[in-house]
């Protein structure tokens, strides 16, 4: 591929890869912690420096990532690795830090049904229950990443309307958040939306910098709705090798944007990642294998059936 840059773009672009995490968690066989630690390990071969690795949530509620705390010691060789886990509540973050874990999130819903469905609360109540959360992990020097699910849309109440996500951005940064992931949760928005959305959010002050974006495919739309973040000058986007992923509270919630889908439109453009694309299509193939079924990413699928 012979790169052919566009102007308005960044130079530069970090994959914060979600896939051993958001990616993981819908699968409904249990991956032995073996082939995980194994599968973070690749990831971080391929040169991604910014992987998910796990949650700690109640095994009860997503029992895919039960093995939170046998998995993370199994990572403690790869340095230069940023390994942020996601933390639900106090209980939660006193589980990762005790492991060792320097960077963590917390999830929050921009709208009321998804709040009560994924964590059983409202938005003010998720707000508050992460309000203590977020300030432990600030006083221990371990710096807090907060996700917004439903920012586009939601399968009960549909159309979302920009200033509650702005709202809800808002207060996650007064907590202390330092980024904020925007979702696209199950896969509806459009490019009009993405524009409107992070050009309301630098609005209301929130810094660029600050924001990254999570997109799902379910209507093919995850590429251009990134592209369209990067002329808005988001430098972080949010993939999953392989397409992984879903949400366990969300059923119409698809797949994440592979890292494979997203790395070839980045590299066509002359974006730097430092991940190779080749060798994270290796594992996304490796990895489909141990699942038994083949990647949903057409990357992947492409470079599979391509002759050397």
């Amino acid at each position: 591929m012979t790169p052919t840059p566009a102007e308005g773009l960044p130079a530069r672009v970090r994959i914060h890869e979600v896939g051993p995490r958001d990616g993981l968690q819908n699968e409904k066989a249990l991956v032995p912690v073996a082939v995980k630690a194994e599968f973070v390990h690749r990831l971080a071969a391929a040169g991604l420096t910014m992987i998910e690795a796990t949650s700690f949530v109640h095994p009860r509620w997503v029992p895919q990532l039960a093995d939170a705390e046998e998995l993370y010691p199994l990572l403690r060789d790869l340095g230069g690795v940023r390994l942020p886990v996601l933390v639900p509540n106090e209980r939660g973050l006193d589980r990762a830090l005790a492991l060792g874990a320097r960077e963590v999130a917390v999830f929050a819903s921009v709208t009321e049904s998804f709040a009560q469905a994924n964590l059983n609360r409202t938005v003010d109540e998720s707000l508050a229950m992460f309000t203590p959360v977020v300030a432990r992990a600030l006083d221990a020097g371990v710096p807090v990443r907060g996700y917004l699910s439903m920012c586009f849309g939601d399968p009960w109440e549909g159309a979302v309307p920009v200033a509650r996500v702005v709202d809800v951005a808002r207060r996650l940064a007064d907590l202390g958040c330092a980024e904020l992931s925007l979702g696209d949760t199950i896969g509806v928005a459009t490019p009009g939306q993405v524009a409107e959305v992070l050009t309301a959010l630098t609005g209301a002050g929130l810094p660029v910098g600050s924001l990254a974006v999570h997109f799902h495919d379910t209507y093919g739309q995850a590429l251009s709705n990134t592209l369209t973040a990067l002329r808005h000058g988001v430098t972080t986007v949010d993939a999953s090798a392989g397409g992984l992923g879903g949400c366990p509270f969300a059923r119409s919630a698809t797949g994440n944007l592979a890292t494979e889908d997203l790395l070839w439109m980045l590299d066509g453009l002359g974006i730097e990642t430092g991940v190779d694309l080749r060798r994270l299509a290796e594992t996304s193939v490796w990895l489909a294998g141990h699942l038994g079924r083949p990647s949903p990413s057409r990357t992947v699928s492409a470079l599979s059936h391509k002759e050397p």
